[in-house]
């Protein structure tokens, strides 16, 4: 699972795992360095909704980025929710390939949550599983 803020850096030579480049071949090259095999693997989207008119759409930008990069290394894209005004909550079970989503119609409850929980990073080689 990948949550990336930007497609690409501003500046490619300052790259980092919150750019959908950087963290889409982190996640896939520590999927296949864990066994996955690249034939088998396929993708369910979730987010780039636009969480405020007065700015850039950058949640466009992100679904476009994602689509885009999918089908770039032919991973197929069986799922999706983009777009819309509502932050997601998205639970994800792997060994069952089941996600399940939650629309959020209230952004403060999201702020208080992250605030007032502890997250679990567990780390695996150069892949953050959370």
């Amino acid at each position: 699972m990948n949550h990336f803020l930007l497609p690409e850096a501003p500046d490619p030579g300052q790259g980092h795992r919150r750019y959908g480049v950087q963290a889409m071949e982190l996640l896939i090259n520590g999927l296949l360095a864990l066994g996955a095999r690249r034939h088998r693997l396929e993708a369910k989207l979730f987010g780039g909704a636009r969480m405020s008119a007065t700015m850039a759409d950058i949640g466009l930008r992100n679904a476009e980025f994602a689509r885009r990069f999918l089908a770039d290394e032919r991973i197929p894209l069986i799922g999706e929710s983009l777009g819309g005004s509502k932050a997601r909550r998205v639970q994800y079970w792997p060994a069952m390939g089941r996600a399940q989503q939650q629309l959020v119609t209230d952004p403060s409850i999201m702020a208080r949550e992250r605030s007032s929980s502890k997250e679990l990073v567990v780390k695996s080689g150069e892949v953050e599983l959370f």
